[in-house]
């Protein structure tokens, strides 16, 4: 479990980061843990990740359902250049420019950076609709149960206990992409 998502630094001098990853294009399953291991070496210190959840398209409905994963890990690298080392796993997994919400390869958004709050018009953090989505909010539970909003002390359980998105999230079962 990596609890403690607020934190500052972690005690090996890094920050916790919380990145969701997703896929509804190709072989998901293998863009993901490809893009893993391109964070993994690349810089992030993997501490947990999620199960895999098959999860209801938000935005554009008519496309596939997508799989998604949560992860925890610790960095030294500033959010400029975790956000950067994002962008180079999704164009090695073959994503390209397409409608906003749409079908994607891969998808690898900074959940979380520590506390530090970003609005910049390309960064935003915490990621703007963390709160407002059922897909992200359950993976990450799963590996931050005590996980808390640290601009308003609110507990990420309670936001997914409240939202009212009605979109389907589940464990995957299947092993195939």
């Amino acid at each position: 479990m990596c609890n403690r998502g607020g934190d500052r630094a972690t005690e090996a001098g890094g920050v916790r980061v919380y990145i969701l990853f997703g896929s509804n294009l190709g072989d998901r399953r293998q863009s993901i843990e490809q893009a893993l291991a391109r964070l993994a070496g690349g810089g992030i210190r993997w501490m947990a990740r999620s199960s895999f959840y098959e999860t209801e398209p938000v935005g554009v409905e008519d496309q596939p359902w997508f799989l998604n994963l949560a992860a925890c890990g610790e960095t030294a690298m500033p959010p400029r250049a975790l956000l950067a080392l994002c962008k180079e796993a999704e164009a090695a997994a073959g994503r390209r420019e397409r409608v906003r919400f749409g079908p994607r390869e891969l998808d690898a958004d900074i959940l979380l950076y520590g506390e530090l709050e970003v609005t910049e018009s390309d960064l935003t953090i915490p990621h703007p609709r963390l709160r407002q989505r059922r897909f992200a909010l359950v993976p990450l539970l799963e590996i931050a149960p005590d996980l808390v909003d640290f601009r308003d002390g609110a507990r990420y359980e309670g936001v997914l206990n409240r939202l009212d998105e009605g979109k389907k999230v589940s464990k995957s079962t299947t092993r195939e992409s």
